[in-house]
């Protein structure tokens, strides 16, 4: 898939069939996070390919309460899988890292034909005393952010059409 093909066509994807992605493409989305730009270069993201079921529904509950939303509703839409990206706190730029390697994984997804959808409150599920131990049982040491989750799976449904682009965004200073 040619880039420009898959920026123009990627979409947000609410709806998930059941059976999770193969770890190969899991593995090549989190390889495109890593490539993306990092400020100074400091690579100050990690991502956590997440495909644990228990801690998927850990994430959608804390997720959904932090949120305010009843019972009913998954801020994960069914997704089976998701890499949450988290950044060093240490680098001036690590909101900006982890947003950079969030729209690569997005793209990854897309051009394997998967659908994906950026979910945000990580950084306050990861604020807590409880998301610092989760991240510590996984092995991450340090002051790290949460960023977002970018849940994948096989889409179910039709593909999500695109929202015509609004005019007036490019300006020319010449």
């Amino acid at each position: 898939m040619e880039v420009f093909d898959a920026i123009r066509s990627r979409r947000s994807v609410r709806r998930y069939k059941p059976e999770p992605p193969p770890r190969e493409a899991l593995e090549q989305i989190a390889e495109a996070g890593l490539w993306a730009a990092s400020g100074k270069g400091l690579q100050s993201v990690k991502i956590i390919i997440i495909t644990n079921p228990e801690l998927i529904e850990k994430l959608r509950v804390w997720n959904r309460e932090i949120g305010g939303w009843p019972e009913s509703v998954d801020p994960f839409y069914g997704a089976p899988a998701q890499l949450l990206v988290i950044s060093d706190k240490s680098s001036p730029n690590h909101v900006y890292d982890g947003a950079l390697a969030m729209g690569n994984m997005m793209l990854a997804a897309h051009a394997l034909g998967l659908g994906s959808c950026w979910i945000n409150r990580a950084r306050q599920e990861f604020d807590t005393a409880e998301g610092k131990a989760v991240l510590a049982a996984l092995g991450v040491e340090g002051d790290f952010e949460g960023i977002a989750h970018c849940i994948v799976g096989w889409p179910d449904g039709p593909e999500p059409k695109a929202a015509p682009r609004s005019p007036g965004r490019v300006l020319w200073a010449e």
